[in-house]
């Protein structure tokens, strides 16, 4: 073949960037995701902005603009946990707006149930969550449903951590001087502890639950309620960061 006939470098390169790239390379296929099958109502604004939240944490999606209510009774979910969408997912029912992450957990664990709800139509869980509530996040349980109808807080949002066992005392406001984890003490220059008789200053508090020291950091201003423990020790008893 004649020389002048060979391809040029330039045009080789643009050749091979014009190649589809591997299958590995492109974004995953909704057939690789698990699969959520909602039934809703036509007009609800929130259950599509549920849908998209679903869809945004990696499953496909199938809607039913019509049949919540006969859903809700088929697959076991009590009347009095219903909300405004109900979905299946593998072998679980999913009542209302139940967070993606709580989802796939449960689907990671297979606890013996009918699925996960979240009553009604909490302001700050996902769909509930737009624009137009002014970054309202009103406190709400995800709730564990039993085939007996029963039901326990699968988990929770938006409320002070509280140590298990405690009842919360008035709270007070606070910033965090210095967190030391490998003792579970916390620093904190404090307003008026009511319950201690405490006047504002700083101090170093223990915690009830160590968990408390991974959710704040110096600088971070904070609601606690703090006690004192069997030895006298003033402790944190639950806390929570600002807005």
């Amino acid at each position: 073949m004649h020389e002048a006939c060979l391809p040029t470098r330039r045009a080789l390169l643009a050749a091979l960037a014009a190649l589809p790239l591997p299958m590995l390379a492109q974004p995953a296929r909704r057939a690789d995701r698990t699969l959520v099958e909602v039934w809703k109502d036509p007009n609800c604004g929130c259950c599509k902005d549920w849908v998209s939240h679903l869809e945004q944490n990696g499953f496909a999606v199938k809607v039913n603009d019509t049949g919540n209510e006969a859903m809700r009774a088929k697959l076991g979910i009590p009347r009095n946990l219903g909300s405004c969408h109900t979905a299946l997912v593998g072998a679980y029912a999913i009542e209302g707006h139940v967070p993606a992450a709580d989802i796939l957990r449960l689907l990671k664990t297979r606890p013996e149930a009918v699925g996960l709800s979240v009553p009604g139509m909490p302001v700050g869980s996902p769909g509930m969550d737009g624009p137009v509530y002014g970054g309202r996040r009103d406190p709400f349980d995800v709730l564990l449903v039993q085939k007996s109808g029963n039901a326990t807080v699968y988990a929770s949002y938006h409320k002070t951590s509280t140590a298990p066992g405690r009842t919360p005392g008035p709270t007070a406001e606070a910033e965090v001087r210095k967190v030391d984890k490998s003792k579970g003490k916390i620093t904190l220059r404090h307003g008026e502890i009511r319950n201690l008789d405490m006047p504002p200053m700083t101090m170093v508090f223990g915690v009830a639950d160590k968990a408390f020291l991974d959710k704040v950091k110096a600088g971070d201003k904070v609601r606690f309620t703090a006690d004192k423990d069997r030895d006298g020790q003033y402790i944190v008893t639950g806390i929570e960061a600002r807005k």
